[in-house]
Formats: structure tokens, sequence, C-alpha cells
């Protein structure tokens, strides 16, 4: 490929292909958002997480980005990957304007995907791996589960949006001696990036996050770290455990509540049983009922190895939507 996106036979030839710009920011986005209006995903990308994604070294758009435009120059479609160099997977991201569904269009992308993520791993060269391509979808979009299982994708993994409210009474934040909570500033963003790494090493299709990647998370136009928090171990300083929290106006907006988002939450294994989880899970509570929102929220992998989902339930959090990760080996 050159480094450089090109067409694929899949592709429909009513669009005009090419890898997505700087100048497509505004119609990939709006694109995504005219989807979104129909399809009422729970989060989705707009122009700022577009911008990180052309902003990827590991991941250039030039080449693992596609665009399809119709004859007016309106972007009509779109699919991308990313995959680590290391990794044992890509991950695909996509979707088709409403009014251009139903015509194979999303069948073509796959195929785009396919072909891309069996040349990332011909370029990663990892010694002994299989491509393997994983896309994620929400329990509702009944349509993408007939995609891809007619693609011959399976599920291999089961994820529950859970939901607590914050007009029930807050838990007291309780911490075991030796151990301090403290704000996350940039001082920690190396320290939790390590902290990170080490407590997801025995989470399922969890991979280390390099510099570059943990950069987008603590850039991410959504986060908010003045609602997120940080343990730390008084006598040495290491972090124990961290929660990375981020709010979405937008989805407040649509959905009719103010949502505090758990995006990362992480207990390093040498301090779990000693209440550091919930420590950070009530401090981001009461963080975010102070902040003004009406729901903690977070997703949490249906088999968490760290018995997470007994966790949240115990402290008030109620699943209200599931979503899988369907793979295929190529």
């Amino acid at each position: 490929m050159n480094g450089r996106a090109e067409p694929h036979a899949s592709l429909d030839p009513r669009l005009q292909w090419r890898a997505a710009g700087t100048a497509d920011m505004d119609g990939w986005a709006a694109l995504i958002a005219r989807t979104a209006a129909v399809e009422r995903p729970v989060w989705y990308e707009r122009r700022a997480d577009l911008e990180q994604v052309l902003e990827s070294k590991k991941n250039p758009a030039a080449a693992d980005t596609i665009l399809g435009f119709d004859a007016q120059g309106v972007a009509r479609a779109y699919g991308r990957i990313t995959k680590n160099p290391e990794g044992d997977k890509a991950i695909g991201y996509g979707g088709v304007d409403p009014g251009w569904q139903g015509n194979g269009i999303g069948t073509g992308l796959l195929g785009w995907m396919e072909a891309r993520t069996r040349q990332r791993f011909a370029e990663d060269a990892v010694p002994g791996a299989t491509p393997r391509l994983r896309l994620h979808m929400e329990q509702q979009h009944t349509h993408q589960a007939a995609l891809f299982a007619d693609a011959g994708y399976r599920i291999v993994r089961y994820y529950n949006e859970m939901h607590r409210p914050l007009q029930d009474g807050l838990p007291a934040v309780v911490l075991d001696e030796g151990l301090d909570l403290v704000g996350f500033g940039p001082e920690l963003h190396e320290p939790v990036r390590l902290a990170h790494n080490d407590a997801f090493r025995d989470h399922w299709g969890s991979e280390p996050r390099d510099e570059e990647a943990w950069g987008f998370v603590v850039s991410d136009p959504l986060a908010r770290p003045d609602l997120s928090a940080v343990i730390v171990e008084q006598s040495t300083g290491r972090v124990a455990g961290y929660q990375l929290a981020s709010h979405d106006t937008v989805s407040a907006e649509v959905r009719g509540y103010k949502e505090g988002y758990t995006d990362l939450l992480g207990v390093r294994r040498e301090f779990r049983g000693r209440g550091v989880a919930q420590a950070l899970l009530a401090d981001a509570m009461r963080r975010f009922a102070a902040a003004g929102m009406d729901t903690a929220s977070l997703d949490v992998d249906s088999e968490n190895p760290t018995g997470a989902l007994a966790l949240y339930a115990k402290m008030g959090y109620a699943a209200v939507n599931s979503s899988m990760a369907w793979d295929k080996e190529l």
C-alpha cells in the first residue's frame, strides 16, 4: 500500500474512496453525527476525537482510514482500524450514512478493514501472530449484529454499562492505613500509565498503553481530571490505584441526565483486597455529585477476573445496557 489507504475491490463503486485528511474533519464528524441521531449510541466520536485519529503515528490516517464520498462530495461511509505494533489484534471502526444503509456498503467496508488488518500484521511481523479483527457494538444495534455474523464474526465478550444514581446517598471514602487519595494532575500522568499497564495485564483483551496511546487518554476532549483521583502508598509514593473520569455535555442533553463516567479504574495486584477500588468509586461519586451530576456510570467486562461486577453491584450500580466484542481470525 506504500503507506496510503487505497480502494479495495469490496468497496462500493458508487462512492469515491480516499483516506481521511484534515480537510475532511467537518464532513466526517457530520456523517457520524447523522448516524448517531438515528442509531442513538451511548457515545460517538466527534470532531475533536477525529483530530486525535489524524495525529496518531502508530496508526497513520493515510493508511488506516477510508472515507466514501457521494457525487456531491458528501461523506457517506467510513472505516478505520487501529493496532498496536506488537498486538495480537486490530480493532475496526466504521459507519454508513442511514440513507445509504442496506446496499452492501457496510459489507464492503468490512472487506477493506480485513484487508488492511492483514497488511498491518504483515508490516508489524509479530512472530506466530494470526491476523485478527475485533469489532464492538451495542446490543440494541441488531443490524450490526446481522452484518457481523454474516461476515463470519463471533461474539467473544460481553460488557455491561452500569449506572448508579447519586441521589440515593453516597458511600463514605474509607482509606486503608498507609494510603493517600490525591488529585490527578500532569505529574501523575506517567506513574498512572505504568500503574494501568500493571493493573490490566491480567485483563482479557487488554494491551499495554504506550506514550502515544496514553497521551490520547489524558488529552481526551471529554476528560475531567477534576473528577479523577489516584491512591498512592504513603511510604513509597507508588500508585496503588486510579479512577479517571469524563463528562459528555452533548450526551447529557440527549439522554436527559448528567453523567459522570469512569473511563478507567484500576488497582495494582499487590494492593487488591485493601478497599482501593471502593474508595476510588466512593470518591468519584462525591466528585460527580459536587459537580452537579445525576448519575455515576462505567462499563465492565462481564467476566472481569477481579470480581469488579460484584463490587459495582454492591456499591449500588445496576446494568442498563450491554455491548459485545466480535472477533474474526483472518
